[in-house]
């Protein structure tokens, strides 16, 4: 008998979660799976609160309450044991390759035939990382994207929750809350962000996880017109 594995569809498009729920139940699949959905950023959060035995999260990029990789870098700080996988319209090798250097373990371009869905999610799940193959995703061309990357990478988990709650303009007040620790704690927590980052105010902060999303905020995000690859 195999495993049961429970996956968190997240997009805000009914017709193309129901479409991706029904492609994966197949006997192609080495797994059985148990199917939950969300339609915005708070209520994909909500449910990993409530689940603890949610193994994978396909998260699509242009969900309401995420803006371009905001959505990806608070799961992958709040729940860094859980992989996500990135199904979007959006398939330049840049944004591509942003998203695994931000910590996805994978990218499903929504055009996707859905055999090559189910063996990308079958690999994810055994501890790979996948991205289509016939992509050439070559190095970052910006310098500074680049930098802002690599100096992410020194954040603490808090910290990189920390600096999802500014993207959002939360006050520090608000993140204290959200948070469940004291406001000198959150303080604290904003001061090292800002060091680590190399910038001097909340705001120079927010303007510079912008520039990872240029690309993606020039083309927007969009789902239902690619629902002919999955049924």
């Amino acid at each position: 008998m195999s495993a049961t594995v429970t996956i968190l569809i997240a997009d805000d498009h009914p017709l193309f979660r129901g479409a991706l729920k029904q492609g994966l139940q197949s006997d192609d699949i080495s797994f059985s799976s148990n199917m939950l959905e969300s339609e915005d950023l708070d209520s994909l959060l909500g449910m990993l609160d409530q689940n603890e035995d949610i193994d994978l999260v396909l998260l699509d990029l242009g969900m309401p309450g995420a803006s371009g990789f905001s959505g990806l870098i608070t799961i992958r700080a709040q729940y860094p044991d859980v992989p996500v996988i990135i199904v979007s319209a959006k398939d330049d090798p840049t944004t591509i390759r942003r998203a695994i250097e931000l910590g996805a373990s994978g990218y499903i371009p929504k055009s996707t035939r859905i055999e090559e869905m189910r063996e990308a999610i079958q690999k994810v799940i055994a501890g790979d990382i996948w991205v289509p193959d016939d992509l050439d995703l070559g190095d970052e061309a910006d310098p500074e994207v680049l930098d802002l990357i690599e100096r992410m990478s020194s954040l603490t988990p808090q910290q990189l929750r920390v600096l999802a709650k500014l993207g959002q303009g939360l006050l520090n007040k608000q993140i204290a809350y959200e948070l469940s620790v004291s406001e000198a704690t959150v303080k604290a927590h904003v001061s090292a962000v800002l060091q680590k980052l190399n910038v001097d105010s909340r705001t120079q902060a927010v303007i510079k996880m912008s520039k990872i999303n240029a690309e993606f905020m020039e083309d927007g995000e969009g789902g239902a017109e690619t629902m002919s690859s999955v049924h």
